[in-house]
């Protein structure tokens, strides 16, 4: 190749050259590399995380007792029947007796409380029950020292109540650290519970009575006193019953009536035969029919208008007042026959239990510690701790990025 065309393919390179622009080049990326921060993030993750699960597992494998479970089952029924016992069912719901369902309230948060506590206290000793295990297995067991609100919450987390009040179910599951414990402090609550529902049954009763013997008082001074009442009107106006005493009156003004009409007869006959106008025999029966006149005048106008022996009021006030003392008094009467039908009803159910506790499972015996549920325990710690992580890492870095 000669020099001319060497030249031409160097000032073509040239031109071209300098035609396209130059592009920079970064050099090589070095291999990655965790940084202080990547440390950090992993350390914490150790620390709160894997570490917390490991010290759990170890304490609830190694450290933690067996507790058994007994379950038992009951609830408060009420009698059902009809005749006296519905009666006197009818007749506790009106002084305040309670239902089924607020007896079972009532031993629901019995069985909650701090005297049933101190009962099972008093006869299984709590301390000896739950402290036993006190220097191996502080998170669990109970502090040998321990007081009575402190024993309240304990039993509370170890007595766990399962209530429906749909149904008015109460199922109790008694945790404790050996199946025979367990077993006995259910038994001695349901013991518990039943002699509460005596209690409940014999307040009930006490008041269903007293409550029944009142109204028996009640009934009996208001009927004395609406007797006294009509005694003392009978007493006043002389007379027993208005209406009898009208219709004997009535009876006068009818006879009256008859004699007045066959006195009006007799004058116009002797009026037709006589033959002087003063004939004796007409002024005689002229005056007989003036007197009957007149004393239909004064028998009517004791219908109106009584005299002395009514204190001066008319009849038709008389006849009202007595209609209302006679209605009071029929009351007052019924009242005092239903008030001792309830008394009757009181005192023959007193003997008689109307609430009981059912037991549908009776405390059971366990065979195997089903807790502390030690598989569930340590995957909630590890879930609650890597949440826990995972939002503090979060919080960092959101914190990082705004810097």
């Amino acid at each position: 190749m000669n020099n001319k065309t060497r030249n031409g393919k160097a000032r073509r390179r040239a031109v071209a050259a300098q035609a396209e622009p130059e592009i920079a080049v970064r050099p090589v990326a070095k291999p990655a590399a965790l940084k202080k921060r990547h440390y950090g993030v992993r350390n914490s993750f150790i620390l709160m995380v894997v570490l917390p699960v490991v010290l759990a597992s170890i304490y609830l494998w190694s450290f933690a007792a067996d507790q058994y479970a007994s379950t038992t089952g009951f609830t408060v029924r009420q009698e059902e029947s009809g005749g006296a016992s519905g009666l006197m069912t009818g007749l506790a719901a009106i002084t305040g007796g309670s239902g089924g369902a607020a007896d079972t309230d009532v031993l629901y948060e019995f069985i909650r409380s701090q005297e049933m506590v101190e009962i099972v206290d008093q006869r299984l000793d709590i301390n000896a029950v739950y402290s036993r295990h006190w220097d191996t297995d502080p998170l669990f067991a109970l502090w040998p020292d321990a007081t009575i609100e402190e024993k309240l919450r304990y039993w509370q987390r170890m007595v766990r109540i399962s209530y429906d009040q749909g149904t008015g179910l109460i199922e109790l599951r008694v945790l404790a650290f050996t199946a025979a414990e367990a077993q006995q402090i259910a038994r001695e609550i349901v013991t518990e519970s039943q002699r509460m529902i005596n209690s409940l049954n014999k307040v009930v009763r006490e008041d269903t009575m007293s409550y029944a013997l009142a109204d028996l008082d009640d009934s009996l001074v208001r009927l004395k006193q609406a007797r006294q009442e009509l005694v003392k009107f009978r007493t006043n106006t002389q007379i027993v019953d208005p209406a009898a005493d009208i219709q004997g009156r009535m009876g006068v003004v009818n006879s009256l009536q008859q004699q007045l009409a066959q006195a009006l007869i007799e004058h116009d006959l002797i009026a037709a035969i006589a033959t002087q106008d003063n004939d004796p025999r007409l002024e005689q029966a002229a005056r007989q029919i003036d007197v009957i006149r007149t004393r239909i005048e004064s028998e009517r106008e004791t219908f109106v208008q009584t005299g002395a022996e009514a204190d001066g009021r008319d009849y038709p006030t008389l006849i009202a007042e007595f209609e209302n003392l006679s209605v009071e008094k029929e009351f007052a009467e019924k009242t005092y026959s239903l008030a001792l039908a309830a008394v009757d009803l009181a005192r023959s159910s007193a003997a008689r239990q109307s609430r009981y506790l059912t037991a549908y499972v009776s405390p059971t015996l366990a065979q195997t510690a089903e807790f502390p549920q030690r598989i569930m325990l340590t995957v909630l710690i590890g879930l609650f701790m890597l949440l826990t992580w995972a939002i503090l890492v979060l919080v960092y870095y959101s914190v990082r990025d705004r810097r």
